[in-house]
């Protein structure tokens, strides 16, 4: 077995969202709960199929949101993983419930803005995703200014009432 890290491509304003599922029909399924839950949502969307064509599917309601989806799903290489690129000014906290209850869906890795690391397992038979690094390791533990500003930011931009 090899162990190597994929980056994910993407623009610093675009959200990922990376996960598994286990079936074809996830394809359209997590189209429908992302159009569904956020009207006029831009996004690309990547399936690796892991048995049959094996082909990257993929959808979405951005063309260069879907090929960077693509390209991505490729470099991952991991059967049955999704990629989902939200545009810029849309995010995961207003979708990843829908994503979540996909009936096929089986988890999420990450939903981030972040840059991204995927980690991942290489054998004979193919690839698989065994986690993720989000982002940089902490620089220390937040005091009573940094609780200040947290709070405020989340009311600020109305997440906290």
């Amino acid at each position: 077995m090899n162990l190597l890290t994929v980056a994910i491509d993407k623009p610093e304003t675009v959200n990922v969202i990376l996960g598994q599922t286990h079936f074809i029909k996830s394809v359209e399924d997590i189209h429908e709960a992302l159009v569904g839950t956020v009207p006029g949502i831009r996004f690309g969307l990547a399936f690796c199929e892991a048995s049959g064509k094996r082909l990257v599917r993929r959808s979405g309601t951005d063309p260069e949101l879907v090929e960077l989806a693509c390209r991505n799903a490729s470099a991952i290489g991991a059967g049955h993983g999704f990629i989902v690129l939200l545009g810029d000014g849309f995010y995961p906290v207003n979708v990843l419930n829908a994503i979540k209850a996909v009936p096929e869906v089986c988890r999420i890795y990450c939903a981030s803005a972040n840059p991204v690391e995927v980690v991942i397992a290489e054998t004979t038979q193919g690839r698989g995703i065994l986690g993720v690094v989000d982002g940089a390791s902490p620089l220390g533990v937040e005091n009573d200014d940094d609780v200040r500003w947290r709070k405020d930011l989340l009311r600020s931009i109305g997440y906290k009432a």
